[in-house]
């Protein structure tokens, strides 16, 4: 191979890039229309934006979960009061969704135990095994037999048989 083909092959990119030659005097309308754009819409909001940004940086809120506050039992609301009714049901759910995440935690520590100690499962993770029971027995003796549809009275008036019934048994059993 001589060195004349390889230059005809490769040609050798010029040295200077060439300027464009412009043939009008008019100017680039996207070019205007970005700096339009730029000056009218971006600016400002970028302005407002930054501006918000520091104010909020002055006050920080520290946003960990949404508190309410306790709102009377439905055994304790009067007759024909309806916004009490409301908002003890509205409590009673809250209260059903805290109850059912603890059930979950100590059920997922279980789990990790049980993950954790192998074979030796049954002799070292007895404690949360006991655990698990209490809570998912007071949770069952709480919400159980009420359905995907419970609500606040249904479990009021199960809180109120059961009560009867422990009553009866203490009659029963001191006679």
């Amino acid at each position: 191979m001589s060195k004349d083909s390889d230059l005809e092959a490769y040609k050798v990119p010029p040295t200077r890039t060439p300027v464009s030659e412009r043939t009008t005097s008019v100017p680039n309308p996207v070019t205007f229309l970005q700096t339009v754009f730029n000056y009218v819409v971006d600016a400002p909001v970028t302005f407002v934006r930054e501006w918000i940004e520091r104010q909020q940086a002055k006050n920080k809120f520290y946003y960990y979960h949404q508190k309410f506050r306790r709102v009377p039992d439905l055994s304790e609301c009067l007759e024909g009061d309806y916004l009490c009714y409301f908002e003890a049901e509205a409590q009673w759910r809250r209260d059903r969704m805290v109850d059912q995440e603890i059930v979950e935690i100590v059920r997922e520590r279980l789990g990790a135990c049980k993950q954790r100690e192998g074979p030796n499962q049954f002799q070292n993770c007895a404690k949360e095994m006991e655990l698990l029971a209490q809570v998912t027995q007071a949770y069952q003796d709480k919400y159980g037999d009420l359905g995907v549809h419970g609500n606040a009275r249904t479990c009021l008036m199960k809180q109120k048989h059961r009560m009867m019934e422990e009553r009866k048994a203490q009659a029963n059993a001191s006679q």
